[in-house]
């Protein structure tokens, strides 16, 4: 599985990467404030690539449930100066998250590849701007805008509605000269779900494979994992975002969007290892053996 994204072809055949999170925000709901001066982004980007990182994803705009939005010149200001840097500092490829396609533009020419956009490439002009650059791009699912997200999401079939919407994102990119292989999927955990919705995403991980696109997964340090271990300590978030990234790349996931890079690209490399080795032995012939009582 290939995913194209302008220079960089990142195959993703064999084993799953990491997307390491670099929010130049105020207001994020994990890490807000840490990043927002341009040198102390940038040494936190580099060390998410020493710690593992493969692709480096900038935010200049919290998509928490009730953040405030930021306009494009903001947006634009708190991002460029990192990514100029970055792209001048490491081989990495850099996604640039936002549904902006002002701030996707100025986030290409400024050397980033990968345009993370949480509204799904609906807007004909984000599409329009991916499609000149040859951009890669993740299209992500969400059921309202992040003011309005988690007010009573509702879902007849939460799994069945993603993959159509997927299928209906396709159609349109393909109409707009974006190539499939320029495309990712992200499911939106938390983005417009609930608890169950999220749980019954995270069941059906192997099916949003169907498109023979790589499956983004952002879980990293959100709330569910809370409601779920009974911690409401941010802190406590690491291992059970780490025991997901286990458990989405076995089951597909071929990328993984996380704060934490270390752990959980420790964790993911232990999964394949462990599959790999599961390959070899159905691809070997075994010579059975039967004991025999006396």
């Amino acid at each position: 599985m290939l995913w194209k994204a302008r220079q960089h072809h990142i195959d993703l055949s064999e084993r799953a990467i990491v997307m390491g999170v670099l929010n130049v925000t105020p207001d994020s709901f994990s890490d807000g404030g840490l990043w927002q001066e341009p040198a102390s982004a940038i040494r936190h980007a580099l060390e998410l690539v020493e710690e593992g990182a493969e692709i480096l994803d900038v935010g200049g705009e919290s998509s928490r449930p009730g953040a405030t939005p930021v306009d494009e010149t903001e947006e634009i200001r708190r991002v460029l100066p990192v990514i100029e840097a970055l792209n001048k500092s490491t081989n990495v490829p850099i996604s640039i998250d936002t549904a902006k396609p002002a701030v996707a533009r100025a986030a290409l020419q400024s050397g980033a590849s990968i345009v993370n956009d949480i509204s799904g490439l609906r807007h004909p002009e984000m599409r329009a701007v991916v499609a000149e650059f040859k951009a890669g791009a993740v299209c992500m699912h969400m059921q309202g805008s992040p003011s309005t997200m988690q007010n009573a999401p509702c879902y007849t079939d939460v799994a069945g509605e993603i993959q159509h919407f997927f299928a209906e994102t396709v159609t349109r990119c393909l109409a707009s000269n974006i190539a499939l292989e320029q495309l990712a999927f992200d499911p939106g955990i938390g983005f417009g779900k609930s608890l169950e919705h999220n749980l019954a995403i995270l069941q059906h991980i192997t099916e949003f494979r169907s498109l023979e696109r790589p499956v983004v997964l952002g879980v990293s340090r959100k709330s569910f994992l809370s409601k779920l271990t009974g911690s409401a300590d941010l802190e406590d978030r690491l291992w059970p975002t780490v025991a997901l990234s286990a458990y989405a790349r076995h089951h597909g996931a071929s990328v993984l969007r996380v704060h934490d890079v270390k752990a959980n690209s420790e964790a993911i490399r232990m999964i394949e290892a462990i599959m790999a080795f599961s390959k070899k032995r159905d691809d070997n012939t075994f010579i059975g053996y039967t004991s025999q009582s006396a």
